[in-house]
Order: structure tokens, then C-alpha cells, then sequence
């Protein structure tokens, strides 16, 4: 349990050191760090999405196979 606690604080800790130096930073260095975030969300975004549309056609392809051999085992038994 104090692993956790200790991970928890550190977390927290990173935290305020990252934003204590956006807060410091000029104005170009705090737009740098915005279009890197926005960046990682675009590409993060766009993986979620390909993903999806992969598994869909995942989805598909199984039931159409499952479509062809109930057709299979209907034929069969005629």
C-alpha cells in the first residue's frame, strides 16, 4: 500500500514541477507545449478511429463466414 501512496505523491509532484514551468515559460514555449498536445490528441484520436474501423471489419468478415458456413451446413443437410 505504501508503493502505491509513494507512485501517487511522485505523480502529483511531476505534476506541479510541469506546471510550475509551463506557468515560467514565455508564450512561444507555452504554445510549443499546446501544438504538441494537441498533436498527440489529433494522432491519438486518429488511432482510436482506425482501430475502430478495423475491428468493424473484423466483425464483418466473421460474420460472413459464419454466414457462409450456416450455408454450408444447410446444403449439406439437404
Amino acid at each position: 500500500m505504501g508503493s502505491k501512496k509513494n507512485g501517487l505523491l511522485a505523480l502529483l509532484g511531476l505534476g506541479a514541477l510541469a506546471y510550475w514551468k509551463y506557468k515560467k515559460s514565455t508564450p512561444e514555449e507555452q504554445q510549443a507545449v499546446k501544438d504538441k498536445i494537441n498533436t498527440a490528441k489529433d494522432n491519438l484520436t486518429k488511432f482510436g478511429n482506425d482501430l475502430k474501423s478495423k475491428a468493424n471489419d473484423a466483425l464483418d468478415q466473421a460474420k460472413n463466414k459464419a454466414g457462409e458456413l450456416k450455408q454450408d451446413v444447410e446444403n449439406a443437410a439437404k
